[in-house]
């Protein structure tokens, strides 16, 4: 979990591929506004790189540059808003939206947090960092996840989980100046944006079992959300 909130059970992450083509489809838009041209748009080409990797449609794929680069006719417009607060057992939790109704997002919101706590600006946001987060994978076998961090000019690391996919954690203003340069260190960028860290973050083992699963179920019912583009949670590991 750490800098991002994922759902980990693999049945939970099947049925949520089309809520997450849903979110990459935003995510295309709102970089297509820079230019309908990945080769002139580094913003664009990345979001396109994640949304192949997980087999987004061509058609859509393209439907969301189109709509987003203003060649349908039709206006894209989106209004970011965060949302801060604490899941259950006082696990802090920040939800960035993009939504292009205001008041139907609050109200979802506020409907959520009814298991947890829904906090003002700022009552959550001090125990995070504001990021850069990029996932990259081995280009070659044997490339070294600490030593390109630190080549690359990385602020800190998540060692490569299960599909050997590591986490290159960045100040803000460096992350397009690392992600040039990973590539030169045996790493593939599949994604790379702005985010939070926790400071503090909550040991999963410090709750039981039971508190874990109210916890995992919280924060899936936010990411279910289709205003919801990411779930960042102050939890360990």
């Amino acid at each position: 979990m750490g800098a991002q909130w994922k759902a980990k059970h693999k049945d939970l992450a099947a049925n949520a591929k089309g809520r997450l083509f849903g979110k990459l489809s935003k995510d295309i838009m709102i970089a297509a506004r820079h230019g309908a041209d990945p080769a002139a748009n580094s913003r664009l080409r990345l979001v396109l790189e994640q949304a192949r990797k997980v087999s987004m449609p061509k058609d859509t794929l393209e439907r969301a540059i189109k709509k987003g680069a203003g060649l349908t006719g039709e206006t894209v417009h989106f209004e970011h808003a965060m949302y801060e607060g604490f899941a259950p057992h006082r696990v802090p939790v920040m939800v960035e939206c993009l939504t292009d109704n205001v008041n139907r997002a609050a109200s979802e919101m506020r409907v959520l947090f009814r298991k947890g706590h829904l906090g003002t600006s700022g009552s959550v946001s001090w125990d995070f960092e504001h990021v850069g987060l990029i996932e990259a994978e081995a280009a070659a076998a044997g490339a070294d996840v600490e030593m390109a961090a630190i080549e690359a000019g990385a602020q800190d690391f998540e060692a490569a989980d299960d599909d050997g996919v590591a986490v290159f954690v960045t100040e803000a203003a460096d992350l397009d100046l690392v992600c040039r340069a990973l590539p030169a260190q045996g790493f593939t960028v599949l994604s790379a944006k702005l985010g939070y860290k926790p400071k503090n973050p909550i040991a999963p083992s410090s709750l039981s079992t039971e508190q874990l699963e109210e916890v995992e179920a919280f924060l899936a019912a936010l990411d279910a959300n289709e205003d919801v583009q990411n779930v960042f949670a102050g939890l360990a590991g």
